[in-house]
């Protein structure tokens, strides 16, 4: 298939350009262009601002893909700047699940309908779930919504990670400074980073339509993250009302994601403990 990828050599876009290129496509990938394009002569590539709607306009008028798969929609004004000058059978959009409103186990993706959204066009603000509910709801003024695709994420981990959250409890731990953990016994659920780009480009494949979780099998919470990293280096971590903010603070209970519609549709995530302590260790 002819396959637009909007962002993508990033993080987990990596892994995902790698699947689609294996899996025979015809990749082109649409960035900035100041990140350098790690997959070269393997795929076509343009520069654009995707902010921008002349810089969209200009690179992407009046072309047409089988699918095109949007990792760097932030807010509805992102998608229309895309949509209205660029065509597609299917679009997959890289979504969130920070659009759900309310942490709880089990989280369905009937929980959140982007149809039933009030659309409002806005820029990227500090509001990110907004942004996101926003972004999958402008796409529908564009496309039918069995030509949609949204994959919702919890956070991703892994080695080419640049957030450093991870990191974040690693170096506090070692350097012995304070920090802040709102609810040290939350359970919470992540996704790999491989494996969140393998999922992406299993979709090209599907018929799967609408919204979709993706996620880890398990929960850890902080106090877990704590500990194996405490046991790991012989330190002590050092909590405090008053220290720097952890990454993962926010959430208000037990957060766990249904991915029954996933697994219907070939793809099976790895469980949690599989992965996070090696990449732990990794980090040490």
């Amino acid at each position: 298939m002819n396959v637009l990828v909007v962002g993508g050599t990033r993080f987990f876009g990596i892994p995902m350009v790698e699947k689609l290129i294996a899996d025979g496509h015809d990749v082109t990938i649409a960035t900035r262009g100041l990140s350098n394009n790690p997959f070269k002569e393997a795929t076509k590539q343009i520069v654009l601002n995707r902010s921008d709607y002349n810089s969209v306009k200009d690179a992407l008028a009046n072309k047409e893909f089988d699918v095109i798969i949007d990792k760097i929609a932030y807010c509805s004004n992102d998608v229309r700047n895309l949509l209205s000058n660029v065509s597609c059978k299917k679009y997959i959009q890289m979504s969130s699940c920070s659009v759900y409103s309310k942490d709880k186990e089990n989280i369905k993706e009937s929980d959140f309908d982007p149809q039933f959204h009030k659309l409002v066009w806005m820029d990227r603000n500090d509001d990110y779930a907004e942004g996101k509910r926003q972004a999958e709801r402008a796409a529908l003024e564009y496309l039918d919504y069995a030509q949609c695709i949204f994959v919702r994420y919890p956070v991703v981990m892994g080695e080419n990670d640049y957030t450093g959250r991870l990191k974040f409890y690693i170096d506090h731990i070692l350097n012995s400074e304070a920090m802040n953990i709102d609810d040290y016994d939350c359970g919470m659920e992540f996704i790999n980073e491989k494996e969140a780009g393998y999922f992406l480009a299993h979709l090209v494949n599907t018929t799967v339509t609408g919204a979709i979780n993706g996620s880890s099998k398990g929960q850890i919470s902080p106090r877990e993250l704590v500990e194996y990293i405490e046991k790991q280096t012989n330190r002590k971590v050092i909590l405090d009302a008053s220290g720097d903010a952890a990454p993962y603070n926010g959430t208000s209970a037990n957060v766990s994601y249904d991915t029954s519609k996933a697994r219907k549709n070939g793809f099976v995530f790895s469980d949690i403990n599989d992965w996070i302590y090696k990449l732990i260790n990794r980090n040490l």
